[in-house]
């Protein structure tokens, strides 16, 4: 009989021994911080959702929020103490919806480790360009530079030609100053990345997610304009960016 047993009991101490592969979820979702080449300090915040399919995929679909800056780009200070962006036209913020796919490279173990994930997806562009707003003394004043009436300061849209004496600009207006005259931009977007996710716990996950992105438009946005150069030759249709986001989330 124990000639018998023997066996059976070897072999089931090898199936509770061999790794589960099957995910104990079915449903992520999760929330981040952006941080990219065409980006500020803080590029913007995504939003991503994943069902999985099997034991090495999942679909996803997610949204993310960023400003786009153009690379000549330089902050300057005014004769006040405040600052603007010298050439600068325009705040580019863009929308990304993405849906895509997601392949597990590396499955951690329950309880401790890092997933690797890998990730390709790809959707539509929404550019929203508003104007940018800056404070332009219009002042009268003599040869010296001293004032001869009461002060003249007016918000208005950036415009090379009106305000070319750079010395002149007070400050930048406020952000939301031009946000009745925002104008969309359609385009789309691929992305590829990896994803190194830490769960310590079923339910939570958290990681970071590094990769590029691949932007076109179908009009060129104009960001910054310049005097006496062609808006086209400054600006690009094209947006090529690396990016990094760090996330939280939790699963179902």
């Amino acid at each position: 009989m124990l000639a018998l047993l023997s066996p059976l009991a070897a072999q089931a101490q090898g199936a509770a021994a061999a790794p589960n592969d099957d995910p104990s979820y079915r449903k992520e979702f999760v929330y981040g911080l952006n941080f990219n080449t065409r980006g500020g300090l803080i590029g913007g915040l995504s939003v991503r959702s994943s069902r999985v399919l099997n034991e090495k995929w999942s679909r996803y679909w997610s949204i993310e929020g960023v400003e786009v800056k153009h690379p000549k780009e330089r902050r300057l200070p005014s004769y006040n103490g405040g600052s603007f962006v010298r050439d600068k036209a325009n705040y580019m913020f863009v929308l990304r919806p993405t849906v895509g796919v997601q392949r597990v490279i590396f499955r951690k173990a329950p309880e401790s480790g890092v997933q690797v994930n890998g990730l390709f997806g790809a959707g539509p562009s929404i550019g929203l360009l508003m104007p940018y707003y800056v404070y332009y003394d219009y002042t009268d004043r003599n040869s010296q530079g001293q004032a001869t009436g009461p002060d003249d300061i007016r918000a208005e849209a950036y415009d090379p030609q009106k305000h070319s004496n750079i010395n002149l600009i007070f400050d930048r207006a406020p952000l939301f100053s031009g946000i009745n005259e925002v104008k969309p931009y359609v385009g789309a977007h691929v992305r590829g990345a990896l994803s190194f996710e830490y769960g310590r716990y079923r339910d939570a996950v958290a990681g970071i997610e590094t990769g590029f992105l691949l932007e076109l438009y179908a009009k060129r946005p104009s960001i910054i304009r310049s005097l006496n150069v062609d808006d086209n030759t400054i600006n690009n249709r094209f947006y090529p960016s690396v990016y990094l986001t760090i996330y939280l989330g939790s699963r179902s």
